[in-house]
Formats: structure tokens, sequence, C-alpha cells
């Protein structure tokens, strides 16, 4: 299948999401493309199995071995993450699944980005099983804040200093070795139990086991999956729909099938 994608397929794929009580939506990096974020390997799709400044590799790097033992390091490279998101805006199809959130309020979203775009699109059933850029904490402490316009990444000393404790903060991110947050985990497992009445697989190669599991549970289970991506994935041969664009594209043309 290519871009000029029969309109049967979308038909069918919107008839059964407007059916759908409990839609889940799992999001990565190709979710971000219009937004103008790059989509290629790394925390937050922003590098491409290279040697950092230091020489050594990316994954090393934005560790939480490296974060421990050399925080100027993995801040550094978070820096630039953070940058590279910071002016960007949510895409259409990030504000079409908000949307469809107000709609069908069951609809949840599970998403590997640690762009924020999804919250800043106004989704709230939200799991950033990741983490965020734009949220700090502490490493001794339970103090946490917002970013705040951003600001926190400009002109800091490396790491920050905690206001409370004195110890170093670091971003709310799931760096690499480093375990899933149990929250997350918890709520994505609570979501599974209420069984999605339909899941979406877009812009993710859905290499992580606990990525490509809810379309695995939906085979299993006899309940549709779509994927909505340009390329073939860890999934594609297990979704009873595929859907080969991008996704702002693919959901414009589901919205406006929804909603003529």
């Amino acid at each position: 299948m290519n871009e000029s994608l029969p309109d049967a397929m979308l038909d069918d794929v919107a008839d059964r999401l407007g059916r759908a009580k409990r839609p889940l939506f799992i999001t990565g990096a190709g979710i971000s493309a219009d937004s103008g974020l790059p989509t290629y390997r790394g925390i937050g799709g922003l590098y491409n199995d290279r040697q950092t400044e230091e020489g050594i590799p990316i994954e090393e790097a934005l560790s939480g071995h490296m974060l421990a033992r050399r925080p100027e390091i993995t801040w550094r490279y978070i820096g630039q993450i953070e940058r590279n998101c910071r002016d960007a805006e949510p895409s259409a199809a990030h504000r079409l699944i908000a949307a469809l959130e107000v709609e069908k309020p069951g609809t949840w979203v599970l998403t590997q980005n640690i762009d924020s775009l999804h919250r800043k699109a106004g989704s709230k059933n939200l799991i950033e099983i990741h983490g965020t850029v734009h949220r700090l904490l502490c490493t001794a402490c339970d103090y946490r804040r917002d970013v705040d316009g951003y600001a926190d990444y400009d002109g800091i000393a490396l790491p920050p200093a905690c206001p409370r404790c004195g110890h170093p903060l670091r971003p709310d991110v799931v760096l690499f070795g480093e375990m899933l947050p149990a929250a997350a985990l918890t709520q994505l497992a609570r979501v599974m139990d209420d069984g999605p009445d339909l899941v979406f697989s877009i812009g993710t190669t859905s290499v992580f086991p606990y990525i490509a599991h809810p379309v695995w549970w939906a085979r299993q289970n006899r309940v549709a999956a779509v994927e909505i991506n340009p390329g073939e994935t860890e999934v594609s041969a297990l979704v009873s729909h595929r859907l080969e664009m991008g996704a702002a594209r693919a959901m414009a043309a589901l919205w406006s099938r929804l909603h003529p």
C-alpha cells in the first residue's frame, strides 16, 4: 500500500473509530514530524548513532549512569533536546487526538515522546511513558516543577541545584538504562484492563515490548488495530489495518469522515 491509499480503508477505519468508546493511541516520534521534530534514533529523536563531543556514544551520554557520574554531560545533551522541542507546536494529529478525547472521554494516549506536544494540544488521558523534558525533579528529595517558558535550560549552571535541598536536579525523562516509571506502568495496566475497543499505532517502530504489547493484545482479543506509518515496523504484520501515510494526513482524513 502507498500514498494512493484506497478510500475504502479510510472509510472502514473512520467507521470503527466513530463507534469506538475506548480508543487507545500509541504514538512515537513520527507523530511529531509535522511539528518539525526529527524522527531518527535517540531520546527525543535527535541523534542518529553518532559520537558526542566527548567521543562517547549518545546512548552513554544520555544514560542514568552518566547522569550519576558526570551529570553535566547528560544535561548538555538534554538541553539540546529541549532547545529543539522549545518552539515546536502540536501537529494536526496531536490536536485531532485531543479533540477526539473531548468527544470520547474513554480515549487514551500512550506516547514515547518527551516533547509534551500531546499535553500542549490538550490531551489529558495521557501516559508519557518516557517522561517529559519540560519537568524537573530533584535527585534526592520530592521537589519537582514544570519548566515555565523553558527558561530553566538557558544560562544555568549544569547541573542545576534543587532550591529545597541543594542536590542536583534532573529532567523527568527515562534515560538509557533506567526503569520505566511505576506510575505510568500502573496507569497503562489499568487502561489495558478496561479493554480498549480500538488500538492505533502512530509514528512508532514499536521496537520496545511495552509499546508493541497493546497491538499484540488487540490481535489476541480480536480488537481492530490500526497502524499509521509510512514505513514497515515491528507490528505491521499484526495490525488489521495499515495506513501507509503520515500521521497528520491520516488523522485529518479520518476526522473529515467523522465530521463531514
